[in-house]
């Protein structure tokens, strides 16, 4: 199950145009992983043609020469590696990592052959010049790589050209100074530009989240709603695994009614929120789910947690809840509630579509029993992994 973001983990760092929080950054680079994989290939692929084109250039600068099969070679080692990083991009499922890996080799690579093409065409090293700016760009606006990446690269490059163009180049001082301002604005820019984009991509992934967080959480409480339990916890993102045990509980606070009744709306939902809190110190951040089930039901879904465990929880929540007062206002009589908790656990193997919808059945019926049995109280059954959903609930 993926980790949800938290809206207060969605800085931005100003500087590099990335999120602060590094788990935030990863799980966006994992979002982006997909359209980042085919803008690489196919930039490198666009790239790796003209490249090869540009061969055209040798044969007309210094003719059949032994020279030319050089740069030919050249050319041909930047082909493959160019070629060969584009098709692990689109062919094999590569990390974040990976990819970032594969787009600076191709860099390297490029950057190292250009500089031997400069050296063996030295009379033209005002339009190599231009070619190394328009590789530049490219380095910083189309090939995806951290932006600090990209700058090393980009950087190390200009300055290893600049120290050609002394050795190889015979420029004069003002055609040097020129060329290195010239080759400064474009670095200076392309990594203003990439830093830019980069924010702004980040701006809409954060806008998304900020909406999809506020579409799947209750606003009083901040736990998860029914939608989140049904599309996320119940869909394709189910917290199940096979091999590992799965608890749920089921947790009702008791005689609400009369809590409203006596301390106002106010006081109701000072108890609610106070005990959402409760449930939500104990939720393993990106594994356990807290849900508001209904006005005064919670869900807690504990995928890894076996019944001991499960059964162990709920009797903390519950002492600490009733020995919790909640607080309506400054100066005002503190609440006191208790709540009933049922706990229906499934044993770890291989688990049936529908069994969290069998395990909340089964808690929700353990959870009344606890009721009837008194309140204040918690009430747990266990099955192995093999008893399908329906027994399981039942069996309660």
């Amino acid at each position: 199950m993926a980790r949800p973001i938290r809206p207060d983990a969605l800085a931005i760092d100003p500087l590099l145009g990335e999120f602060a929080d590094r788990r935030t950054e990863d799980t966006y680079l994992e979002h982006q992983q997909p359209r980042t994989r085919a803008q690489l290939a196919f930039t490198l692929l666009f790239c790796t043609l003209f490249f090869l084109c540009f061969f055209a250039t040798d044969v007309a600068a210094l003719g059949l020469v032994p020279d030319t099969a050089l740069l030919l070679g050249a050319r041909l080692v930047v082909a493959i590696t160019a070629g060969s990083c584009a098709w692990l991009a689109l062919k094999r499922p590569l990390s974040t990592g990976a990819t970032r890996l594969a787009a600076s080799l191709a860099e390297a690579v490029a950057l190292a052959c250009f500089m031997v093409i400069a050296v063996h065409r030295p009379g033209e090293f005002h339009w190599h010049a231009m070619s190394l700016a328009i590789m530049l760009l490219v380095i910083y606006l189309y090939i995806p790589n951290r932006l600090a990446w990209a700058l090393g690269l980009a950087s190390a490059a200009t300055g290893t050209f600049l120290v050609l163009t002394m050795l190889f180049g015979a420029l004069g001082f003002a055609d040097m100074l020129t060329l290195g301002m010239l080759l400064a604005l474009v670095n200076t820019f392309g990594a203003l530009a990439a830093r830019r984009y980069g924010h702004v991509a980040r701006e809409e992934f954060r806008a998304r989240v900020v909406l999809q967080h506020a579409a799947e959480r209750d606003h009083l409480t901040g736990c998860f709603n029914r939608r989140y339990l049904h599309e996320q916890l119940m869909g394709a993102a189910s917290p199940l695994q096979a091999g590992e045990p799965l608890t749920v509980i089921l947790c009702d606070i008791d005689r609400f009614k009369q809590v409203n009744d006596t301390h106002g709306h106010a006081g109701g939902d000072a108890v609610i929120t106070s005990f959402a809190g409760l449930l939500q110190s104990v939720a393993r951040d990106g594994i356990d789910s807290v849900v508001r089930y209904g006005g005064e039901e919670f869900l807690l879904v504990l995928p890894g947690t076996g019944r001991d465990a499960g059964v162990h929880q709920a009797e903390w929540l519950r002492t600490r809840f009733a020995a919790t007062p909640a607080l309506v206002a400054a100066g005002d009589q503190p609440v006191h509630a208790t709540a009933s908790f049922g706990v229906a656990t499934l044993g770890p193997g291989p688990h049936s579509a529908g069994v969290l919808e069998g395990l909340i059945h089964a808690a929700d019926k353990l959870m009344y029993a606890a009721k009837r049995n008194g309140r204040d109280r918690v009430e747990s059954l266990a099955q192995p992994a093999s008893v399908p959903a329906g027994p399981l609930a039942s069996a309660a």
